[in-house]
């Protein structure tokens, strides 16, 4: 039966998508339904239909699933910052866990995946120490702050979300009643007026100590000494600042931060080792699982006190100095200066005297100090951004060929490409440890051991060919030839043409090489597409994304 555009159809809901949606099927056709969990039977509309699959609205839970929980925030469906809030939390872990194992199985091509349990949390709520909360204008033109509704930059209004600390609420009343007795507007995307964009918030689990910073489309705020005797009656409060950002973009944060009263950073720990953090630092947002996460890193690591440690993508230091723990020297590399500058702070602040830190690319700073001092590195540990490793990197380490790699990754699809590209080139996948930082949400960290496979020494063996016993065949060495062949490579050109054979519609290069990026894969047979992502430019829409991920599929480039 063919489905069109508004059809009910009734699901059984039997898989769950990577971005958290129910998947069922309706005679065989496929239906993406958001907020749907495992288990449930639903009605859902059809918004987007193509031949074979669609995306519904859910209208009606007929029978919840047995794992279907009451989300403890009434925003959560809206909002688009929690994806499963409605599915338990048992449930959650089953999903990242799966997530991480699909991942390697079918884009790293590893089996008997050496898995470890996940790492959850025995309370996943409350747990972020950072939040950004958007400042804008209700129909009724009231001031309110909240989350963006999923996929769109409309404001839910919310001042108490159940991710974030309780102290919140209280912070953002009093913005908003200082913005409204000195009638300071919010910006306003649409023209670029407006003065409030962004409200910041950070707060240190283990040392109670808070900064609010008003992110403004200005230099100035009206009654700034007013607003901070306001947020000093706040006991956790040591910091009020203001980021100057007059940018017309999506960017949060602009490069200019002055400080209206307090510290200009507040102190937090993970383990026993103390961290400043300023607007700007990166940090990350679950305390409690941090301390796991890095603790995992560190057992990965094996580490004797005899070991020369690099850590790359270092940030402000997190995980060198948890490693400078037990490493004899840790030396970091981190692109951003002053990210280096807080990591030599944090460093100092700890009392560590066996770190070095580097400004620059990992992939030049590490072969430039090996050259100058010849010291190798028994251990490296790497913590990239969303997008992975740069491939220059990947072959940097394996010139190197440190005894074990740590791969703390945040993206499991380009954590399973880097693995596939290491384990291609001498090293073995020992362990992997799914941990849950980021709960009622479907992002999943993953930290991942590799050790470096040794040769044993060298066996001569006697082969002979043809046929008889003991003989290797020689029909046996033609077709493993055949297996071992190389691919055709996959150019922009089919990927087009498999997509408007099958889908009737044309996709641009650029909206492909955008999906190929978004998955961490190289862009290299289309350099105009790729300069072309670097203006700004509409996103494919999620009927194309899903389009060119299914000819990657088909072509087996994932």
């Amino acid at each position: 039966m063919e489905y069109r555009k508004n059809d009910i159809v009734t699901l059984k809901i039997e898989d769950c998508g990577i971005d958290g949606e129910g998947i069922g099927k309706a005679d065989g056709f496929t239906v993406f339904v958001k907020d749907a969990v495992i288990g449930d039977t639903v009605r859902a509309k059809i918004m987007k239909a193509k031949k074979n699959y669609g995306y519904g609205r859910l209208e009606e839970i007929i029978t919840p699933s047995p794992d279907r929980v009451e989300p403890k925030c009434q925003f959560a469906r809206q909002c688009g910052g929690c994806q499963l809030q409605a599915l338990s939390y048992e449930k959650q872990l089953e999903f990242k866990t799966s997530k991480v194992r699909g991942h390697l199985e079918r884009i790293g091509g590893f089996t008997d995946i050496p898995m470890e349990k996940i790492l959850g949390m025995d309370q996943p709520f409350h747990y972020r120490n950072k939040a950004q909360f958007p400042v804008g204008k209700s129909k009724d033109g009231r001031i309110i702050t909240g989350f963006y509704a999923g996929r769109t930059h409309s404001i839910i209004e919310n001042r108490d979300c159940a991710l974030g600390v309780t102290r919140n609420k209280e912070v953002l009343d009093r913005v908003i009643a200082h913005m409204e007795k000195f009638h300071i507007q919010p910006y306003d995307e649409n023209t670029g007026k407006g003065l409030v964009r962004h409200v910041l918030i950070r707060y240190g689990f283990f040392t109670d100590e808070m900064m609010v910073c008003l992110i403004i489309n200005g230099e100035k705020l009206p009654g700034e000494e007013a607003l901070v005797k306001s947020l000093r009656q706040i006991p956790e409060a040591v910091s009020v600042m203001v980021n100057v950002n007059k940018k017309r973009n999506n960017v949060i944060l602009g490069e200019k931060v002055r400080l209206l009263w307090g510290q200009p950073y507040i102190t937090d720990k993970i383990g026993e080792i103390s961290y400043q953090i300023s607007p700007l630092s990166f940090f990350q947002v679950n305390p409690y699982q941090t301390g796991r996460l890095y603790g995992k890193a560190l057992e990965y690591a094996q580490l004797s006190g005899n070991e020369t440690v690099w850590d790359l993508y270092c940030g402000i230091g997190t995980i060198s100095l948890f490693l400078a723990q037990k490493a004899k020297m840790v030396r970091g590399v981190e692109i951003i200066p002053a990210a280096i500058e807080n990591a030599k702070e944090n460093a100092c602040l700890n009392g560590f005297d066996n770190t070095e830190f580097f400004v620059g690319k990992a992939e030049e700073v590490l072969p430039e100090q090996f050259a100058r001092t010849g010291e190798r590195a028994d251990v490296i540990v790497v913590d990239p951004p969303r997008k992975g490793c740069d491939e220059t990197l990947l072959s940097t380490i394996i010139e190197m060929q440190p005894d074990r790699v740590v791969y703390v990754s945040c993206d499991s699809a380009t954590l399973a490409r880097d693995l596939k590209y290491l384990c291609e080139r001498g090293y073995e996948l020992k362990k992997v440890c799914p941990v849950d930082m980021f709960p009622n949400t479907v992002s999943v960290e993953t930290v991942v051991l590799l050790s470096h496979k040794k040769p044993d020494g060298h066996i001569n063996v006697k082969v002979e060919f043809g046929e008889g016993e003991g003989k290797v065949p020689l029909d046996n060495i033609a077709k493993r030839a055949e297996e071992y062949k190389p691919k055709e490579r996959v150019t922009y050109k089919m990927i087009k043409e498999y997509i408007e054979a099958k889908y009737g519609f044309k996709v641009h290069t650029a909206y492909i090489a955008e999906v190929k990026r978004d998955l961490g894969l190289p862009m290299y047979d289309a350099l105009n597409a790729v300069e072309e992502l670097k203006k700004p430019r509409k996103h494919p829409t999620a009927e194309k994304v899903e389009a060119i991920k299914d000819a990657l599929k088909h072509f087996e480039v994932i």
